[in-house]
């Protein structure tokens, strides 16, 4: 049964790294700030979540687990909370969101 756990426990967080990996190469796809801070954070969320479940089913219960699992709860805590707090301040300073398709309705008189 442990053997089975530790493999599964191995593939989920393989899984997760993949999930970061393919993440972080479509955040370059995105050409703004607010969509890449967003994006950025439901990366890093996701991918802590299924790390710490595959760590904690590799190690089964026990404290390296417990601080596993104590530091993916903070981490799932705080990255949403601190992505909002940098976009409401960049929002706030004035750093405004650039058009695309700014020069394509552009008109010359």
């Amino acid at each position: 049964m442990s053997e089975i756990l530790h493999t599964i426990g191995n593939v989920v967080v393989v899984i997760g790294v993949v999930f970061m990996f393919f993440g972080v190469v479509a955040m370059f796809r995105f050409n703004n700030f607010y969509p890449r801070i967003l994006a950025s954070s439901k990366i890093d969320t996701v991918g802590v979540i299924t790390v710490v479940i595959g760590m904690v089913l590799r190690h089964g219960m026990s404290p390296f687990s417990a601080k596993v699992a104590l530091l993916g709860l903070i981490m799932i805590i705080f990255n949403p909370l601190v992505a909002h707090i940098l976009a409401r301040s960049a929002y706030l300073s004035g750093y405004k969101l650039e058009d695309p398709d700014h020069d394509k309705c552009k008109v010359d008189k």
